[in-house]
């Protein structure tokens, strides 16, 4: 492809003004709940008397996230109780899921920060201050417990479902057991952060915790709750936690390995096109960006685009370049 200049204003709206994002989905009561028992507000565990692992299930990492907050709602409300081990539901940015307007459902994210950026030990042993650092300080002695941690998502833009196992074996080995989605990412994170399952209980060499990352679907969409609901269902049932089989088992997963990561370094970031998650490049050194004057091509023959985010912040992630294993 010949280059040119830069794509016009006109020729990229999705990156000249936010579209319109309808919202499918109501955001869950989860005021019975917000107490806990767990000894942090939003999180409450449940416990079997038959010995077996300490999951934890996660949702409102992002407060405007409604999916998983809809799934964990509806398993307290029906009683869970594991078959063994401790299960421990937890609702973790209540302070911006509070700002949650349907009318703006873009704008509750966070508060301060990204909760989803600061899980590095020395940012939460140092002295800042922030909404979303006090409430990662107060979490963090419950993931300090957990064996296995599902970090429940959705996606602003839209994408193929899919789970982010980061960057070691178990964590890919936790994507395969939840099974849903079948696509599973591992990658090694973000520039400007680590995420929750970037936490040295779970990446640390010779140990064995993991976590993963589901991103389900599209925020606010009714097929996102039901991807949430079948991926909790797949896990709990796999690992013994579940009295029933696991539902809606897949027909089969797909893996890729991402190899770079794209970050915006300049506030000129531009998409040649309104790429889709998941989507798949056959040729290399096809140019898919211009980050100010500088082309961002694909580096080999099909390459997938992991989550393309068509108006990234500079500094931020723009999408990530990944091989499709086998």
């Amino acid at each position: 492809m010949t280059v040119g200049d830069p794509p016009s204003p006109a020729s990229r709206p999705w990156q000249t003004e936010l579209p319109h994002f309808a919202v499918d989905i109501a955001a869950p009561d989860i005021a019975p709940w917000r107490a806990g028992n767990a000894g942090v507000p939003g999180f409450t565990t449940v416990a079997a008397t038959p010995a077996g692992p300490h999951v934890v299930l996660l949702a409102l990492t992002h407060g405007n996230e409604l999916a998983g907050a809809i799934v964990l709602d509806a398993l307290l409300r029906a009683g869970i109780t594991p078959a063994r081990g401790r299960l421990t539901l937890g609702f973790a940015n209540l302070a911006a899921f509070d700002r949650f307007d349907p009318a703006q459902p873009t704008m509750s994210r966070f508060v301060d920060e990204d909760l989803n950026r600061v899980w590095d030990p020395a940012l939460l042993d140092g002295p800042r201050r922030s909404i979303e650092l006090d409430r990662a300080r107060a979490i963090r002695p419950i993931l300090d417990q957990a064996d296995i941690l599902f970090d429940l998502h959705s996606m602003l833009w839209d994408s193929d479902p899919l789970i982010l196992s980061g960057p070691t074996p178990r964590g890919r080995a936790l994507a395969a057991a939840a099974g849903v989605p079948e696509l599973v990412i591992a990658d090694a994170g973000h520039l400007n952060g680590r995420r929750m399952i970037d936490y040295p209980r779970f990446t640390a060499p010779g140990a064995a915790p993991a976590a993963v990352l589901v991103e389900a679907g599209q925020h606010w969409s009714a097929d996102t709750v039901a991807t949430t609901r079948r991926s909790v269902a797949n896990l709990l049932g796999h690992i013994g936690m579940a009295a029933s089989a696991p539902a809606g088992a897949p027909t089969g997963q797909r893996f890729a390995e991402v190899t770079t990561t794209i970050t915006a370094s300049t506030a000129g970031f531009a998409f040649v096109r309104a790429f889709r998650g998941g989507e798949v490049i056959a040729r290399r050194n096809t140019i898919i960006a211009l980050d100010g004057e500088a082309e961002i091509r694909t580096p080999y023959d099909n390459c997938m685009l992991v989550m393309p985010s068509l108006r990234p912040g500079r500094g931020h992630t723009a999408v990530r370049l990944a091989r499709l294993a086998g």
